[in-house]
């Protein structure tokens, strides 16, 4: 059978997430959903990440397997057609060799968080970023940030019900940036590494921001971490600002 990438693009709002889930509306659902209008049968995809309820993503890759003998470009103009109404796109789509796998094969997946920083309520970012009406120390929270690089058990920083045989995990990369836009000052969350727990990139994002208002420090976020308690953890943040921004393979498959 023919196996297809898919890179796709989503607003994470009507849905319950990424993984399919019984009469709930998912992404993988409607991606699901429309293979079918194209081959009637059961499909199952798989995908990178399994992003959770309210997560965007501006480059998820999942992988399908058709009978037809599709063209990529046919394949995803048919994809989109079916898609609609839903805020779900395919943006590129190639034929891949049938031992590439979107989750399996990964080498690394790339999270951005945004956060907005304003008094006067988000109007066209609503939905799409965490706002908050205090400035942040964005030198602060990369002080804390550099703490959780590198290889450390994240029990503080991973979801009770998270299913990881292990919480030791290898953070490749966390940068913090200060971005001015039209809309107001927006604070970036450049969040690397080959996994992640549940909840992780959220818990992070949700102790840093109490270091950039000043409530925790730097030192705080160490002893959290060393704590290796969920209850020490700062706040989670809401969904509504995370993407799955990139996924790393051995060889691109869209390049």
């Amino acid at each position: 059978m023919p196996r297809f990438a898919l890179k796709i693009e989503y607003h994470g709002a009507p849905f319950v997430g990424w993984q399919r889930q019984v009469d709930l509306p998912s992404v993988q659902g409607a991606i699901e959903a429309a293979l079918a209008k194209l081959e009637p049968r059961d499909h199952t995809i798989a995908a990178a990440g399994r992003t959770d309820a309210g997560v965007h993503a501006l480059a998820q890759v999942a992988h399908c397997d058709m009978t037809g003998d599709w063209q990529a470009f046919r394949l995803s103009e048919a994809l989109n057609y079916h898609l609609k109404p839903q805020p779900v796109a395919i943006t590129a789509c190639v034929a891949v060799e049938e031992d590439f796998h979107a989750r399996f094969t990964a080498l690394e997946r790339r999270y951005l968080f945004r956060i907005l920083s304003r008094r006067a309520p988000a109007t066209h970012q609503e939905g799409l970023v965490w706002q908050v009406k205090h400035d942040l120390d964005e030198t602060a929270m990369q002080a804390a940030a550099d703490i959780l690089v590198g290889k450390h058990d994240f029990t503080t920083f991973r979801s009770t019900i998270c299913q990881a045989e292990s919480p030791v995990k290898t953070l490749d990369h966390l940068k913090v940036s200060r971005v001015e836009t039209p809309g107001g000052t927006e604070f970036h969350f450049d969040v690397r590494a080959r996994s992640f727990l549940h909840n992780q990139v959220r818990s992070f994002v949700g102790t840093l921001e109490r270091v950039g208002a000043g409530s925790w420090t730097p030192q705080d976020v160490q002893a959290a971490l060393e704590a290796r308690d969920r209850a020490a953890c700062g706040p989670v943040c809401p969904p509504q600002g995370l993407y799955l921004a990139h996924v790393s393979y051995p060889v691109d498959p869209f390049a």
